[in-house]
């Protein structure tokens, strides 16, 4: 399959079903965070990148295995760039809600949601999930580093249009980057400015996976802790530790190509690539992909990562 995969664990959604309507780092930012690498292909611009028919017949292909269904708790559309660029993202949602009785969330950077037809495009998913990593406008720039037409306020003034029409669960999440957002200053900044969002949750996150940048560390526990005392113990929810449970590989043919897969939008633990390929009965497949010149294996905090060949990264 090339625009399905999983499900993956998903500390937010659980089991989940990932759609990737977009190619590969196709994007309006390039955050210094990003665990795919640096944005290769910077755009504003919405298009259908695949046949969306296509992507819903491979949605339709996992749902409708029995055993698959039982699997996924979410069906989310997240991509290897921004999702919301895809212009028929509304129309695949609602068409896949018809397919099952399984929620449909959308993993998103939050930045076109000043557009009217990408908050329509969204009031029918079960879950939104914007990005909101800075208070002010010089922070957004300098994490997000996004698309020259994009303005800071523009982008906050989208969210709360989309919270006033949305009936739905919005959870913002927030990437804490060590030395760029997780001061007591630009923590109180990000506190007023949710405040006129109003969202049903704020997952704190951290860097867990290799980022884009080679310097972008997570805030040590004291910052943490500052986050959650200055946005409010009640719907704040944290979420920085590492993901656990299964990965899954629907409709491919070779156990290297299943991985190829999620890596490529979702950089696997080395213990976690073993332990896939272990279950799946393919366990000397890790020596040929490792042969191989398709992946690469990064270093970040003292854990072994397999990203794809094709990310750029900063200086490492």
């Amino acid at each position: 399959m090339k625009m399905v995969y999983g499900p993956v664990p998903s500390r937010r959604l659980g089991r989940s079903l990932g759609v990737n309507p977009i190619p590969f780092k196709t994007c309006n930012y390039s955050c210094v965070y990003c665990q795919l690498g640096r944005t290769t292909n910077m755009t504003n611009r919405r298009s259908d990148f695949f046949p969306p028919e296509e992507v819903l017949t491979e949605i339709r292909q996992v749902i409708e295995e029995g055993s698959s269904r039982r699997e996924i708790d979410f069906v989310t559309f997240v991509g290897e760039g921004e999702p919301t660029l895809c212009k028929s993202l509304g129309w695949l949602i609602r068409k896949t809600k018809e397919l099952a009785d399984i929620p449909v969330a959308v993993d998103t950077n939050g930045s076109l949601l000043y557009m009217d037809e990408v908050r329509d495009a969204l009031l029918h998913a079960d879950v939104v999930m914007p990005s909101l990593d800075a208070g002010t406008a010089k922070t957004y720039r300098k994490i997000n580093r996004p698309h020259r037409e994009l303005s800071f306020e523009t982008v906050v003034e989208g969210m709360r249009e989309f919270r006033q029409e949305y009936d739905g669960e919005l959870w913002v999440e927030i990437m804490l980057v060590k030395g760029l957002n997780d001061t007591e200053s630009e923590l109180k900044a990000l506190k007023n400015v949710l405040d006129t969002i109003e969202p049903n949750r704020i997952h704190i996150n951290v860097p867990i996976r290799p980022p884009a940048e080679s310097k972008v560390l997570p805030p040590d526990n004291e910052a943490i802790a500052l986050a959650h005392a200055i946005l409010g113990e009640g719907d704040v929810i944290d979420i920085t530790t590492a993901e656990i449970g299964e990965f899954f590989a629907h409709g491919f043919t070779n156990p290297e190509e299943a991985i190829l897969a999620i890596i490529s939008r979702h950089p696997m633990r080395e213990e976690q690539v073993k332990e896939t390929l272990r279950k799946l009965g393919f366990g000397d497949s890790v020596k040929r992909l490792e042969q191989s010149e398709l992946i690469k294996k990064i270093k970040y905090r003292g854990k072994v990562f397999w990203v794809t060949d094709a990310e750029k990264r900063g200086n490492r």
